[in-house]
């Protein structure tokens, strides 16, 4: 499927999407904002992905809104159909937040306004030594979207992320990785190099588990402590006993068996960690104790979303 500005390209389990409008700086249009529900639904939809790369065409990862449009917002949200006007502005950050694959952005550039949101969305942040932040939203007498003012203070606390929103100030690379903005710093030559290694060793890891730890993640940013062990035990039973879907059977062809005695773990094995007596042992004993009466339903315990 083809999409306007973006380009998405799927290979070795991994989908690299392209910001694709360089002469621009990959600013971002109304057209392209809706694109994004499409193109992350197919990413979802696709189990031969496991993995999402991010990055920009040419000098910029994301310039934010095109300057340009922002004038004539109106009339341009007045063409659209009537169920993408009542959405959120950013709306697309939901499925991209959610994705149940790990993201990574490879920040090839300037990241300005809702190019930082974008980058923020992500789950790692590979900077090119190249690349340059902004909230730059306050110079239009706007604040921040696409989710920055949830996602900013949750990853380098509230008052760095007032400075920068405040002031619009532009950070480098080595800074954003000295507050945590981004995770590291690499050659902008290796930039793709060290994003698609990265993406590979994730690609072999076992996808459920990696479903349940980013959705384990998300929700430790807003349960409490009692109610994040209920979901741990959950998510462990989900990775230890849940029966395989077809999907999952079909890349596998394993299924998973789970009572009082202990478990056949697919995401271990799909991992190629070597299951051996002990560590069967220990499973039983942990499954037994969520689930004294035997089979294991996920009913048993209190799910908190």
């Amino acid at each position: 499927m083809e999409y306007e500005g973006l380009t998405l390209e799927k290979a070795e389990n991994i989908a690299v999407l392209t910001l694709n409008r360089p002469e621009r700086l990959n600013a971002l249009t109304m057209k392209m904002n809706a694109e994004f529900h499409k193109l992350f639904r197919e990413v979802e939809e696709d189990d031969d992905v496991r993995v999402l790369i991010i990055t920009g065409a040419g000098k910029g990862f994301c310039a934010g809104a095109d300057v340009d449009l922002l004038a004539s917002i109106t009339q341009l949200g007045s063409n659209l159909p009537r169920q993408e006007r009542l959405q959120a502005i950013g709306a697309f950050a939901v499925p991209l937040y959610n994705l149940e694959k790990p993201v990574i952005a490879a920040v090839n550039g300037i990241a300005a306004g809702a190019g930082t949101s974008i980058a923020l969305l992500t789950d790692i942040r590979i900077a090119s030594e190249n690349a340059r932040f902004s909230m730059s939203f306050v110079a239009r007498g706007a604040i921040p979207d696409c989710g920055a003012t949830f996602l900013m203070p949750r990853l380098i606390g509230a008052g760095k992320s007032l400075e920068l929103m405040y002031t619009g100030d532009i950070i480098d690379a080595r800074e954003a990785e000295r507050i945590g903005l981004a995770n590291r710093v690499v050659p902008h030559d290796i930039l793709m190099d060290e994003a698609v290694a990265l993406t590979r060793r994730l690609a072999k890891a076992a996808p459920l588990a990696l479903a349940q730890i980013k959705r384990a993640v998300h929700n430790g940013l807003l349960n409490g402590l009692e109610q994040q062990l209920y979901f741990e035990s959950y998510a462990q039973n989900f990775c230890f006993a849940r029966k395989t879907s077809s999907r999952e059977s079909t890349r596998s062809s394993k299924s998973v068996r789970h009572n009082s005695k202990g478990a056949d773990n697919d995401c271990m094995e799909e991992a190629g960690v070597d299951m051996g007596g002990e560590s069967r042992r220990m499973i039983g004993a942990l499954s037994h104790e969520a689930c004294p009466g035997g089979t294991f339903d996920s009913q048993d315990l209190l799910v908190v979303y």
